[in-house]
C-alpha cells in the first residue's frame, strides 16, 4: 500500500502539473482577448446611450462574464502578480473573521467552530489565503439548499497546521472528486470552476495539501494542511514605503492618499469587492470616509471622531449593512495608518524617544477605539429604535379603528387576542373615543376564532369604558364557539352592547 505522504505528493504533483500547463495557455489567452472584449464592452455602452437596447444588455452581461473568467485565469496562471509579502498568519483569527461575513445565512445554517491551538502561525500571503477560505466557506453554504450545518476545525501538530471545513450539503459524486480544482470543472449549475482552481493553486504555492472527502446527500469535507512556521517568526512586519515627504503629518496623508488607498484595498480583501455595492446601497464612499477618519485621528479631533462614528453607525444600520465588513475595513485602516506613521517618523523623528512613540500609539489607538465603540453604540441604538418603532406599528395595526362617519367607527379584530393585545385594545379604544368623540364603535369579532374567558372579561371592561365616555358599542360576528364558552363561563354582553349577527347587518341598521 502506498504511504499517505507519497499519495498526497502524487496528487499535488498532478494538480501542479495540470495547473502549470493550463496557466501558460491562460496567460496568453487572457492578454490577447481581454483588450478586444473591453473595447466591445465600451462600444455596447455607447449604443445603450442611444437607446438601442435590444439584446445589448444580454451581450454586455455575457462580456462581463467573459472578462471575469479571463481575470480568474490570469490570476491562476500568475498568482504572484499581487506583490504581497509573506507574513506570519494565525488561521484561527482569519477563520473567525471570515465566518462572520456569512451572518445573513445563520438563520438557516448553524456554524460550529472548534478552533484549537490559537496563536499557532503559518507563513503565507494573508490576502490569498483569505480568498481560499472565503471560497471554501462560500461553497459550503451554497452546498446546503435549505437548513443544515457547517463544522470548522483548526488543529495543530508539532510540524503542521490543519483546517477542516465540513458541510452536510448535497455532496459530490465520487467519480467527480478527482476533477476538483480543474479549471472550468464545476458541480454548480452556474459555476465556472475557477473558485476551486484558485483554492488548489494558492494552497500548493504555500506548500500545503488538500484532501476532499464527500458523499452524495451526506456532505463534503475539505482538509487543508500547511507546514507550521517555526523559525524567523515575524510578530509584526515593518513595511518601508516609497512615499512623498512633507513637512507635517496631515499633508503627508493628503499627498500620499493614492498609495494609502491602494494598500487599504490590498489589506481589506473581503470588503474590496463590496465597495461599489455599498456605495450603491447607502451612498457610502468607503475610501473617502477612511481618509476623513484618518485625518480626524492624526489631528486628535476627538469631537469630530465621535460625531463621525455616530453618523456612520446610523447609516450602516439604516441600510442594514453587515458590521463584520465595517470592522474588517476599520482594522485595515488602522494597520495601513500605522505603516504610514512608521514611514513618516523614519524620516522626521529618527531620534525620537520611546516615550514619544508610546504617547503617539496611546492617543491614536484611543481615538480609533472610541470610533469603533461609538459606531457600535450608534448602530445598536438605531436598530433598537427601529425594532421598537416596528413593534409599535404592528401593535397599532393590530387594533385598527377605522372611521366610517364623523361619529361612527369600526374596529375589525382578526386572529388571536391574548392579554397583551387585549390591553392594547383597551388603551387604544378608550383613548381614541375620548379624543375623537366617537359616538358609535362597531367591534367586529367575525375574524376571531376563539377567546379565553379572561379575554372576554377584559373586552366587557372595554365596553363599560365606551359607555362611560358616552359612546354606544355594537358587537358583531360572534362565533358559536365563543358564545358557548361565554354561556358556560357565565359571561354576557347583555346590557353592555348591542349585538348583531354580522357586520353587514349592523351597518344596514345603523346607517339607514
Amino acid at each position: 500500500m502506498q504511504e499517505k505522504g507519497s499519495t498526497d505528493k502524487t496528487r499535488n504533483d498532478f494538480h501542479l502539473s495540470h495547473l502549470a500547463s493550463v496557466g501558460q495557455i491562460a496567460a496568453g489567452i487572457a492578454h490577447e482577448v481581454k483588450n478586444p472584449l473591453t473595447a466591445v464592452k465600451g462600444f455596447l455602452q455607447l449604443l445603450k446611450e442611444r437607446n438601442e437596447r435590444d439584446y445589448i444588455e444580454i451581450a454586455e452581461s455575457e462580456l462581463e462574464n467573459a472578462i471575469d473568467i479571463l481575470q480568474n485565469l490570469l490570476h491562476v496562471s500568475k498568482p504572484d502578480l499581487e506583490e504581497e509579502p509573506y507574513v506570519s498568519i494565525d488561521l484561527t483569527v482569519e477563520l473567525e473573521s471570515l465566518t462572520q461575513l456569512f451572518q445573513d445565512q445563520f438563520y438557516r445554517v448553524s456554524v460550529h467552530t472548534n478552533l484549537q491551538e490559537p496563536g499557532t502561525y503559518i507563513l503565507g500571503k494573508k490576502n490569498q489565503l483569505k480568498k481560499v477560505f472565503f471560497n471554501l466557506l462560500k461553497n459550503a453554504f451554497e452546498a446546503i439548499p435549505e437548513k443544515g450545518s457547517i463544522h470548522i476545525e483548526h488543529l495543530s501538530t508539532e510540524d503542521e497546521v490543519t483546517v477542516c471545513i465540513q458541510d452536510d450539503g448535497v455532496g459530490i459524486p465520487h467519480e467527480k472528486l478527482r476533477m476538483l480544482g480543474t479549471p472550468f470543472f464545476t458541480t454548480k449549475a452556474n459555476g465556472t470552476g475557477m473558485g476551486l482552481t484558485l483554492v488548489y493553486s494558492v494552497i500548493y504555492q504555500h506548500n500545503g495539501s488538500v484532501e476532499v472527502q464527500s458523499m452524495e446527500n451526506a456532505g463534503t469535507k475539505f482538509t487543508i494542511t500547511f507546514p507550521k512556521e517555526t523559525k524567523n517568526m515575524k510578530w509584526k512586519e515593518v513595511i518601508c514605503l516609497e512615499l512623498e515627504q512633507t513637512t507635517n503629518l496631515t499633508d503627508f496623508f493628503v499627498v500620499n492618499r493614492e498609495v494609502f488607498e491602494r494598500r487599504l484595498l490590498m489589506g481589506a480583501v473581503s470588503v474590496r469587492d463590496k465597495i461599489e455595492e455599498i456605495l450603491a446601497i447607502g451612498n457610502i464612499n468607503l475610501l473617502d470616509n477612511a481618509h476623513k477618519l484618518v485625518l480626524f485621528v492624526i489631528e486628535g479631533k476627538e469631537y469630530e471622531v465621535i460625531a463621525f462614528a455616530k453618523q456612520e453607525g446610523i447609516t450602516w444600520a439604516k441600510h442594514s449593512l453587515t458590521l463584520a465588513f465595517k470592522l474588517e475595513w476599520i482594522q485595515a485602516v488602522r494597520r495601513v495608518m500605522w505603516d504610514f506613521l512608521y514611514n513618516y517618523d523614519r524620516q522626521h523623528n529618527q531620534n525620537a524617544s520611546k516615550e514619544h512613540y508610546f504617547n503617539l500609539e496611546k492617543n491614536i489607538n484611543q481615538l480609533m477605539d472610541q470610533f469603533l465603540n461609538q459606531l457600535f453604540i450608534s448602530y445598536s441604538h438605531f436598530k433598537d429604535d427601529l425594532i421598537l418603532a416596528q413593534r409599535e406599528m404592528v401593535t397599532d395595526l393590530s387594533v385598527p379603528i377605522i372611521p366610517l362617519t364623523p361619529s361612527t367607527s369600526i374596529l375589525p379584530l382578526i386572529g388571536t387576542i391574548d392579554e397583551a393585545r387585549a390591553d392594547t385594545i383597551e388603551d387604544k379604544v378608550i383613548t381614541q373615543i375620548g379624543n375623537e368623540r366617537i359616538e358609535t364603535l362597531i367591534i367586529d369579532l367575525s375574524g376571531v376564532m376563539e377567546m379565553e374567558p379572561e379575554i372576554v372579561r377584559k373586552l366587557i371592561n372595554v365596553l363599560d369604558g365606551i359607555t362611560m365616555l358616552g359612546g354606544q358599542p355594537i358587537v358583531t360576528g360572534l362565533r358559536p364557539e365563543i358564545v358557548k364558552m361565554m354561556i358556560r363561563s357565565g359571561l354576557s354582553f347583555e346590557h353592555k352592547a348591542i349585538t348583531k349577527g354580522t357586520l353587514q347587518q349592523a351597518l344596514v341598521d345603523h346607517l339607514k
